[in-house]
């Protein structure tokens, strides 16, 4: 499971509405609540001071267009799949003791039976040196902090507590699909080329609030400056240049791709890759025993000290089946695919 965090539902097409697109002078539908991001190509990752290893170097990527949720997945949508599909999310089913045991180091000893409850990480402001994730049992998408907790009055608050399997699922059902770490990382940028963050280079705690993030000393002091201490409603802040909002801050997004820490390693110095699909195994050299998926984008806990991970090159990355506090999720649909469902 993250350090800092196939049960597939019924397959449908929801929200599609029919517009006119000039693109290409063809007739194409427009997925409700979708925005069309043009593709072309871009220099993926980052080789400035700030970037982390996984980061670099900075390569020549090319991606088609595709059309992407404008806002992260809400409780509301999260619902309406739950109770059409009756889906039952990882968070909800007790963890098998061999799952725990295959992503612990051989020879490790076998955790407590506490551990075997259903629950999810949530995160807490410690109050001496104790770790500030805790496996909290009863914690799920609709109990985010534990079963005293609600989502009530927070329909257009990004759904969290999800894991990869439940983004996956989710996906499916609405006719749609994770985006790629390529997809996600050109459409967080907006059109800008080689900036540090979505909105250009100026640093996110100058001016007006430009994303949900933490204000204060991480982790024991939030000052909570911008309003939120926790996820914000999605659309609260400005939207980047291609229209989406919260692609910095909030909550960190599932993508498609299996992590690797040396991807960007293994791709430098080759020409533009068309459409990349990421690595085929994962490996974290941290974890080494744990499968884990890319997430992207930071969240309301990132702080310049110690995350900054709110920039569009970040990477971080989880075990599929972990749920977070902080962790939610986002989809695309395929250019080409909606024009052919019109044709």
């Amino acid at each position: 499971m993250q350090q800092d965090g196939a049960r597939y539902g019924r397959f449908g097409i929801i929200g599609l509405a029919l517009v006119l697109s000039l693109q290409n002078n063809v007739v194409s539908a427009a997925p409700a609540g979708m925005i069309l991001i043009p593709g072309g190509e871009f220099m993926m990752g980052s080789d400035k001071p700030m970037s982390r290893a996984d980061e670099r170097p900075a390569h020549p990527v090319r991606v088609d267009p595709f059309w992407m949720d404008a806002t992260e997945v809400t409780n509301a949508e999260f619902k309406r799949f739950v109770d059409s599909t009756k889906y039952v999310t990882t968070a909800e089913i007790p963890p098998r003791m061999e799952d725990i045991m295959a992503q612990l180091p051989p020879g490790s000893a076998q955790p407590p039976a506490e551990s075997l409850k259903a629950g999810s990480l949530v995160f807490a402001i410690p109050t001496g040196v104790e770790y500030w994730w805790k496996w909290v049992n009863g914690a799920n998408w609709h109990h985010p902090e534990g079963p005293f907790s609600n989502i009530e009055g927070k329909d257009n608050y990004p759904v969290v507590q999800v894991s990869w399997l439940d983004a996956v699922a989710y996906a499916q059902w609405a006719g749609k699909r994770l985006p790629t770490e390529a997809e996600w990382e050109f459409a967080a940028r907006g059109g800008l080329k080689g900036k540090t963050y979505i909105w250009g280079e100026e640093d996110p705690t100058q001016g007006k609030p430009k994303a949900n993030i933490w204000q204060g000393e991480f982790p024991k002091k939030n000052l909570g400056a911008d309003g939120h201490s926790g996820s914000s409603p999605v659309g609260f802040y400005a939207p980047n240049g291609y229209g989406l909002y919260d692609m910095a801050g909030n909550v960190w997004e599932w993508v498609h791709d299996y992590y690797r820490f040396d991807a960007y390693q293994i791709q430098a110095g080759k020409k533009a890759v068309v459409n990349p699909q990421g690595p085929k195994d994962s490996y974290d050299p941290d974890e080494p025993y744990i499968a884990k998926r890319t997430q992207r984008g930071g969240s309301f806990l990132c702080e310049e000290k110690s995350c900054a991970s709110y920039r569009p090159s970040a990477r971080m990355k989880a075990s599929p089946d972990t749920g977070l506090l902080h962790t939610g999720f986002r989809c695309v649909i395929s250019a080409q695919a909606v024009k052919s469902s019109v044709k």
